[in-house]
């Protein structure tokens, strides 16, 4: 059996059989490499990215295109300062949170995602992405998570301070940020995506008490309506999720990422043998430093933990100079695993 990679993604998630383990890692930095575009113009321009990204995928074989770039579409959008660089991803100054003052947060309106702001740019990606690609491989969106979103408009020290001494603005502040990424995602998902990656990466720096009351509750309700909206959720949380693992696959997302420091042992304990894991190579250590035969035995450790609910990739964005023989080698052992079994 032999199909392509919507076929195989799509099949994962709806236990179909597949002829072999889903490839699906995070590029960037690395796609705007590979056809010599400085990042800058990756994240300003969905022509760029959207041809990065197909010419990636059809070079290492990856299942899926996704819209990812940066964690900044939003902010920018609703009026925030952002920093922008010729060839590193944009950034919001701490020192210049749109949120700064608090009381903004009460006139701040959700912008519209088609009115031609950065957010509008993602939107034709994915439009784009689903003409050219849509017959062979996933559509992959990305909206920020709850936590991560009020950490890029308030500034995330100022946002750790406000769980002790603001809980209430906390709230309001996620269900603004829930409210506007629903709306983003259905924009991207009229445009045609399959899957919606929700970024969350500043939920690792909390603990499991403070993510349990505060967190949680704002994930689930941004899982739960981007299912209502028919998309299938890829959760993305950066850094030392063990803490949190059982709380994450409480979630209902249809796939679960795991950064280098959360075993998929652990995770697969924590969120039962249903949960689709995807990960979590060492990204730099191993991905980007190690030999060829060090990628594929790490790809096949994680897999040997993951067991047949299981999608091969980095536990983070592959490194921009990570060697193309290292993610040849993260493929061959997609390839490899269902000739095993």
């Amino acid at each position: 059996m032999s199909m392509n990679g919507r076929r195989r993604v799509l099949g994962l998630l709806r236990d179909a059989p597949i002829d072999r383990t889903p490839f699906m890692p995070i590029t960037m930095m690395f796609a705007a490499d590979r056809i010599g575009v400085k990042y800058g113009r990756y994240v300003s321009d969905y022509r760029v990215l959207v041809e990065a990204q197909l010419r990636t995928a059809e070079e290492f074989d990856i299942d899926h295109v996704s819209c990812i770039s940066d964690p900044m579409r939003e902010v920018a959008d609703c009026g925030g300062a952002v920093r922008y660089f010729d060839d590193q991803p944009p950034s919001m100054d701490e020192n210049d949170a749109l949120l700064a003052d608090k009381t903004r947060l009460a006139r701040l309106k959700i912008p519209d995602p088609l009115s031609g702001g950065r957010m509008h740019d993602r939107v034709k990606a994915a439009e784009l992405l689903r003409q050219r690609a849509g017959g062979g491989k996933v559509i992959e969106g990305w909206v920020e998570g709850p936590c991560a979103e009020a950490a890029d408009l308030r500034g995330i020290n100022t946002l750790m301070l406000d769980f002790y001494d603001d809980p209430a603005f906390v709230r309001d502040l996620f269900e603004f940020a829930v409210e506007m990424e629903l709306r983003f995602a259905a924009a991207q998902r009229d445009a045609g995506v399959d899957i919606m990656g929700v970024g969350d990466a500043a939920a690792s720096l909390v603990g499991p008490a403070i993510y349990e009351e505060f967190v949680w509750p704002y994930e689930k309700k941004l899982v739960d309506g981007l299912h209502r909206l028919g998309l299938a959720v890829r959760l993305h949380i950066c850094g030392n999720t063990r803490p949190l693992l059982r709380a994450m696959g409480a979630l209902g997302c249809e796939i679960v990422d795991l950064d280098y420091l959360s075993p998929v042992s652990e995770a697969r304990a924590a969120m039962g043998e249903r949960q689709i894991l995807l990960g979590n190579i060492e990204p730099a250590g191993v991905l980007r430093n190690g030999t060829p035969e060090q990628v594929r035995a790490a790809a096949e450790e994680c897999h040997r933990q993951g067991g047949d609910r299981f999608i091969v990739g980095a536990g983070c964005e592959i490194p921009r100079d990570t060697p193309p023989a290292n993610v040849h080698a993260m493929r061959q052992a997609a390839e490899a695993w269902k000739r095993r079994t």
